[in-house]
């Protein structure tokens, strides 16, 4: 990959694999800023031949992206056990 390419986005962004949880899909997609990760993730469901989305973004830092992959599953666990299927309307 050139210097022009890696300074200017050039690279595909990782896609992250899905966590199936009681009939969910979970992406952890943390957001870089500022050196550090912010909690994200996106929730997932078919409902009715249609994919459902919700976007979970939390204030949460963390200094490693693994770390906020691990956080992001796991609220967006508990998110999915607070709310089921009213996360989406």
């Amino acid at each position: 990959m050139s210097l022009l390419s890696r300074l200017f986005g050039g690279s595909k962004p990782e896609t992250p694999e899905p966590e199936a949880y009681n009939g969910f899909l979970i992406f952890a997609e943390p957001m870089a800023d500022g050196g550090k990760f912010r909690l994200a993730a996106r929730i997932e469901k078919e409902i009715d031949g249609e994919t459902k989305t919700h976007t979970l973004i939390r204030a949460d830092m963390f200094e490693s992206r693994e770390s906020a992959c691990t956080a992001a599953i796991s609220k967006a666990r508990q998110v999915i056990d607070e709310s089921g299927d009213t996360l989406f309307t």
